[in-house]
């Protein structure tokens, strides 16, 4: 099968072809089904978990897709081809294997990056009980960002606006403002939430059912699209400078560290990281975003933006809507041959450290 027939064309699809080959492969399957929801064709939307190896494995390797919802066929891809192509075998026989697939099920279906509340689920791992991080640097900027009308005089006084802002700040800066996480406006860009969502309360309850207590090394890869150079992908390490010096010994000194501004990504708070154990001195956990780049940062802001507009409000510009979901689409996803060899080997890559690095 050549590489480019891992990925597919929508939510659907996707899901046909892990679930296929996960079987092909003889992993053990379960599924979370996403309540009240269904995807465009009214297809039903689940969270699905394939695992492989022993029972109780002393490391495990897990691949996380569609955190991002519409960034999933990047990820899905990768784990097809991980059962495809056999990749599991590799393992030693005290290793395993936990994929998961279409993290954000309702973001995948729909093309979107945030969840059915709209909440990037990402910015989502929070004690809810303790006072949120400041939303004050994303309300300086939410106006420009979430306009009353996407075209016309209003769009163009906002671009306006962005454009003199960042050549004043600078872009990290402003991407540090935008990306860290809002909890203030519902309708706006990486929001964060107010509560735990279903895919939070999802993630949380498969770690506790399938993480033992037995297990000495764990190593996540959540695959991510939209940043960095074109087909490329940047291992980004969230997590301490202790845990930060391993993960460099496991997959390399091109590791990049979110927490220390050497990423392409800057930084964030409530990360699905978190929703990991810590390590400890008997377990170690290294947790990577695997970030592949697609297009220039601002058309996949521009993507974003006009995303955001049209869910604002309910049955806004019916007429408009194929034309934003292409264009979420190709900025999280760009449906070439050349692009998807060049992930799927990257991802080929880091397991095979992941696995490496079980052996040491």
């Amino acid at each position: 099968m050549a590489v480019s027939e891992y990925f597919a064309n929508s939510y659907s699809e996707a899901r046909a072809k892990f679930l296929g080959a996960a079987s092909t492969a003889g992993a053990n399957l379960t599924y979370h089904r996403l309540p009240k929801y269904r995807g465009p064709e009214l297809e039903e939307l689940f969270v699905d978990v394939a695992m492989l190896g022993p029972q109780n494995p002393e490391n495990l390797l897990v691949l996380i897709s569609g955190t991002h919802g519409v960034e999933g066929f990047c990820g899905s891809g990768c784990q097809v081809g991980y059962f495809t192509d056999q990749l599991y075998e590799v393992l030693s026989p005290t290793s395993g294997s936990m994929l998961i697939h279409a993290l954000n099920p309702f973001g995948f279906a729909w093309l979107r990056r945030v969840n059915e509340d709209n909440v990037d689920l990402n910015r989502n791992f929070h004690d809810f009980a303790q006072p949120l991080p400041s939303s004050e640097p994303y309300e300086a900027l939410h106006d420009w960002l979430i306009l009353t009308e996407w075209e016309g005089k209003n769009r163009d006084e906002a671009d306006a606006a962005l454009r003199d802002y960042i050549a004043k700040k600078g872009f990290r800066t402003f991407q540090a403002e935008l990306t860290a996480g809002q909890y203030t406006r519902r309708n706006g860009l990486f929001y964060g939430g107010k509560e735990a969502t279903w895919s939070n309360q999802i993630l949380r309850q498969i770690l506790e059912d399938c993480i033992p207590p037995t297990l000495k090394k764990l190593a996540v890869i959540d695959f991510h699209t939209g940043l960095g150079r074109v087909g490329y992908g940047e291992p980004i390490h969230v997590g301490s400078d202790d845990d930060f010096a391993l993960a460099k010994k496991w997959y390399g000194e091109e590791v990049k560290s979110l927490s220390q501004g050497t990423a392409v990504a800057t930084a964030l708070a409530g990360s699905v990281a978190d929703a990991f154990p810590r390590s400890t001195p008997d377990r170690k956990v290294i947790y990577l975003a695997l970030e592949f780049g697609t297009v220039p940062p601002m058309d996949v802001l521009a993507a974003l933006r006009a995303d955001h507009w049209l869910h604002a409000i309910p049955g806004r510009a019916a007429h408009m809507r194929a034309d934003i979901e292409r264009q979420m689409r190709q900025a999280f996803y760009l449906d070439f041959p050349w692009w998807k060899a060049a992930v799927y080997a990257r991802a080929t890559d880091f397991a095979m450290r992941a696995a490496r690095a079980f052996q040491t």
